[in-house]
């Protein structure tokens, strides 16, 4: 039950977004506080630490104008909660779940903790069911399952907000089961101009009307960016297990997240680890991710697309190491095919969907579909080895075989990766199987006879 307790007078210091308080109350980690200064402006903020005779709060507003005298501290007596209820969709909220498109606040019917547990493993089902991108790259050769966690591995400069922004209006499921599908859209230390065009995006495309998106800037507080994730999840929650929705949430970008985290940390004098980040950064993301998935026998799952640049272009960064152990599989985004004009900049030899199987084949997208995929992939791969030897002896010291494979690495980048339109799952596997062509019979090892009778128009030779 929500009680509030006010004091007055106790601030003994403000150290940046921290109020170090004396302790006369009774109160807990995490929870929430509302600080009201001179001015009669109250902000938001939640206990970070306690010890025998103080108290620090952490506010996620900024502290202009705030001193030490004539502070109000009110206690709520419990953790930040969110209210949820029917008219989610088609809104957009700041980074703590307040209405930032100027329509009125949610009509709510429950108040939820936004640091709820995840699933209890026990009850977690196996994540199943393909999910539609209209990324061929994605869908044919590492599909997203519905309740999987499947991280994109971008970089600096790289366009993976176009890509989160075409996967939010087009992302839908590929088997009906009288489920609606929504999506959560999380932008976390966003600028301004991303934000707006993020919103500008989804209403112009009418994906908006299934889309709930929380908008967290990077000019905000630092503290803001922690809590922005755990909102938009908590709303995801909702949709998924209230309202019996099939919800998508894309989280863009963790790195700031993570950054935000390191941040606060330092501010608190915690001791740092790897490269400047608190220990539990593993625990802390397991936190947010370990949120996706769906309960045995209940209606509704929550699916995440989290986004996050390395620095530096080094997947062994803690972060995206982290995130790689957490996390089912990742989609990675390249710098040398985004130089070559290619988008999205996949490079698929270098992603993975551990959960792939679970969505794919007979029953779920097309029964042919895993032979497919694990050609393209052998090929494509085939494909890289001869372009390390051509640069060495050159396209004419090549074998015919290897000269046809070099020409299958351009074409399958050109006109499988790439792309600027949504494809339709059918549409994708027919250009893989149009590329493969390209190869002779003897070369398809992974397919079967009846599929290479069924699908392939040999180009590049005989049929075996």
């Amino acid at each position: 039950m929500l009680f509030d307790l006010c004091v007055e007078d106790v601030v003994t210091a403000i150290e940046g977004p921290l109020l170090f308080l004396r302790r006369n109350v009774n109160v807990g980690l995490g929870d929430a506080v509302e600080v009201t200064g001179a001015s009669g402006r109250t902000r938001i903020g939640r206990v970070v630490a306690i010890d025998g005779d103080q108290v620090v709060v952490e506010l996620l507003e900024d502290t202009t104008g705030l001193g030490v005298e004539n502070v109000r501290v009110r206690f709520h007596g419990e953790p930040m909660l969110m209210p949820l209820g029917p008219g989610l969709l088609g809104r957009v909220f700041d980074g703590l779940g307040r209405p930032r498109d100027g329509g009125a606040p949610v009509a709510a019917t429950v108040e939820r903790r936004i640091d709820a547990g995840v699933i209890n493993p026990a009850e977690r089902g196996l994540p199943q069911d393909f999910i539609l991108t209209g990324v061929s790259a994605i869908d044919v050769l590492n599909s997203l399952v519905r309740g999987q966690k499947l991280p994109i591995f971008s970089a600096g400069g790289l366009p993976h907000d176009r890509l989160a922004t075409s996967i939010a209006q087009s992302a839908r499921l590929l088997k009906d089961d009288g489920l609606e599908f929504a999506v959560v859209f999380c932008g976390i230390g966003v600028s301004h101009d991303s934000a707006e065009a993020f919103r500008s995006a989804m209403e112009a495309s009418g994906a908006l009307e299934h889309t709930a998106m929380f908008l967290n800037l990077a000019s905000e507080p630092t503290a803001q960016r922690l809590l922005t994730p755990r909102f938009a999840l908590t709303a995801a929650e909702y949709l998924a297990f209230d309202e019996g929705r099939h919800v998508l949430v894309i989280l863009t970008d963790m790195t700031n997240y993570c950054e935000a985290l390191r941040e606060v940390s330092a501010s608190h004098g915690e001791i740092p680890s790897r490269k400047g980040y608190p220990g539990y950064m593993y625990s802390d993301l397991a936190t947010i991710y370990e949120r996706a998935g769906w309960v045995e026998g209940g209606q509704g799952t929550v699916t995440q697309l989290p986004i996050l640049t390395m620095p530096a272009d080094d997947i062994s960064h803690p972060i995206p190491d982290i995130t790689g152990y957490i996390t089912e599989g990742q989609v990675v985004l390249d710098r040398g095919l985004d130089h070559k004009g290619i988008y999205p900049p996949i490079e698929v030899r270098s992603s993975l969907s551990r959960l792939m199987d679970q969505g794919i084949g007979a029953g779920f997208t097309d029964p042919d579909h895993p032979a497919l995929a694990a050609q393209l992939f052998a090929s494509y791969a085939r494909a890289a080895q001869v372009r390390i030897l051509s640069s060495v002896v050159g396209r004419e010291g090549l074998t015919a075989t290897d000269r046809l494979y070099l020409d299958f690495g351009d074409r399958f980048e050109a006109e499988f990766v790439q792309h600027a339109d949504m494809r339709e799952l059918e549409q994708s596997m027919a250009i893989g199987w149009q590329v493969l062509s390209l190869l002779p019979a003897a070369e398809l090892t992974r397919l079967s006879d009846a599929q290479i009778a069924a699908h392939i128009r040999t180009e590049g030779g005989d049929d075996g």
